[in-house]
Order: structure tokens, then sequence, then C-alpha cells
């Protein structure tokens, strides 16, 4: 191998397929912007179709439309014509993938597609086919030159396809205020999901696992109330219930550094008297900055009564993978 030649060819692959993605620019057009009306206007579902390395592009394109707030799904080309058209009804917009735009499989659709009434657009690489002059759109893909050394391998169309695709996709999202709320609650899986989505509520020690001791309570019933609930803290409540202070593993330390007897000691002599406390319906990430600005490992929760609801632990936020 040729050290030098593969970086040669690597960097003539990108260049090519940098100035096939540069071309789209003057492509996005009135056509692009009717494209995307229809898309917008559809009450069913974009079925984006392809066959071969354009169908794999146009799977992705599915997905990310669908993952950015226009419901949307893949329906392999050769597939539809063996029953997967039923999957396509006529609230539908079909948008067709295919370099040529005379591939047999997606041309043996196009009639079939016409009797369903669906908005056809078609994203090609070449505005005189079948396939273009056909569809109600055509949206120009077509490159200069494939970066395969042979010209034969689909690379800079398909790259061109997928940008074209993805110009689609954040065109409509920005015209549906997609927002990154809507974006996490389709992905609650990945960690942006996670950090948009939980609040305090979902992740809080709630009834017998909140650690709780009253004003009277000496050091060492607080330190067997924090041992039990393994939390490093207890809320330290008054006759009524309201929280009067928090007394912590830290507070401990510091009590002891003193001298103190844990036994003759109420925990009210020793307790923060200003917990920092946070509500159930906040989200789980600004407790990550609250606990990290306040250099601390836990937060008191409560309602909007003032009353105790909760306790949180930066453990649980780990847990919760929001950190």
């Amino acid at each position: 191998m040729n050290e030098d030649a593969v970086k040669q060819l690597a960097r003539a692959v990108i260049e090519t397929e940098a100035r096939a993605v540069t071309e789209l620019l003057e492509r996005v057009d009135d056509t692009f912007v009717a494209a995307c009306r229809t898309m917008l206007a559809c009450r069913g579902r974009v079925v984006v179709l392809g066959v071969g390395k354009t169908g794999h592009i146009g799977s992705k394109i599915a997905a990310t439309l669908a993952s950015t707030g226009t419901p949307a799904f893949f329906v392999h080309a050769a597939e539809a014509a063996h029953g997967d058209l039923g999957m396509i009804t006529g609230d539908d917009v079909v948008l067709i993938l295919s370099n040529s735009g005379e591939t047999d499989e997606t041309r043996q659709l196009l009639p079939l597609l016409k009797r369903l009434d669906v908005d056809l657009i078609a994203m090609t690489g070449n505005p005189a086919s079948y396939l273009a002059e056909f569809a109600d759109l055509h949206l120009d893909v077509r490159v200069s030159e494939e970066a395969c050394p042979l010209g034969l391998a689909p690379t800079s169309s398909t790259t061109a396809a997928l940008v074209m695709g993805d110009a689609l996709a954040v065109a409509l999202l920005e015209s549906r205020g997609f927002t990154r709320e809507d974006f996490a609650r389709s992905h609650p899986a990945g960690q942006l999901g996670r950090r948009l989505v939980i609040r305090i509520r979902d992740l809080m020690h709630q009834g017998e696992e909140i650690p709780v001791v009253g004003l009277g309570a000496t050091v060492t019933d607080a330190i067997v109330e924090i041992s039990e609930k393994r939390l490093g803290m207890t809320a330290v409540v008054d006759d009524s219930g309201a929280v009067a202070g928090v007394f912590t593993d830290g507070d401990l330390r510091r009590a002891l550094g003193q001298g103190i007897d844990p036994h003759d000691i109420s925990v009210s002599e020793v307790m923060g008297e200003d917990p920092v406390t946070i509500a159930p319906d906040t989200l789980a990430v600004e407790a990550v900055q609250l606990m990290q600005d306040r250099k601390i490992q836990g937060l008191l929760v409560l309602d909007e009564n003032e009353s105790l609801a909760g306790v949180l632990n930066f453990h649980d936020l780990l847990r919760a993978g929001v950190v």
C-alpha cells in the first residue's frame, strides 16, 4: 500500500463530495419550498421510497424526519410491490429517491401511487428522467461526478441526497416550531432526552424512604436515621411537619470536630437552618446545576404548600443518567 496515494485519494473523495454538497445551494429554490409546504400540510405520514443505495439514504431521511417532528417511515420499493404498498394511504405524501430516476422498482409503482391520489415528490439526479417528470414536485440532487474513481459506486450522489433530506427535515422542524423538549420526547433513551424529560418527582425518595427527624431529636437519633435511609442527610421538621432544617454528613463531621456529645446535643443546635430545596416538577438537570453551584450532595423537595415531598441525592441523578 502506498500511504501517500491512499491519503491523496481519500482527500480527493472528500473534496469531490464537498463540491457536490455545495452545488445543492442553488437548488434550494421555490420547488424546495413547495416540497416543504406539501410535507407540512400532510394529514398522514411522509412515506419515503427507495431501493439500493438510495434506499439506505431514504431510510435515514425517514428516521430524521420522524425524530424532528414530521411523522415518516421508509418503504423499500421492491417490498412495496409485494404488499407493502398497503401501508400507504391517500392522506400520505410520498418522497421517492432514485439517482437515475429510471429505476424499474420505482417506475412500476408510479401509476399505483397516482391512483391513490397521494402527493408525490421525487428526489433524483436526473431532471429529465421519467420519475422527475411524473412527480408533482422534483428536487434536483444531480452531481457533476461521483467520488468513486471508476465513476460507478454511488458516493457523491448519495451524499447529496442525504444532505437534501436533512435540509428538508430541518426546514420542517423550524416551520413546525419543534423544540428541544419535543425532540427529547421522541428520544427518551438518549442523554438529551433524559435531561429534558426527567423531573425531580421521577427520581426523588418519597414516603417511608424520606429521612426525617423532629426538632427535639438528638444528634444520635439523626445519625441513626441517616444510616438507615442511606442518603447522607435527614430533614428536620417541627411539630407541624414543616421543614425547619437539614442535618447532613458534613454537619455531623463538623459537630464531632467541635467535641460535642451526640447523645446530649439536640440536632436543632447543629443542623443547617436554611436548607436548599427544589420543587417536584423541576427538571432533574436543574438539580444537577443547583447541587454543583451550592457544592452539596442532596436536596429537600418541597411541594407547592412548602411541605416535605421527598429527598433527592446526587447519586439518584447519576443512576438516571442525567449527569
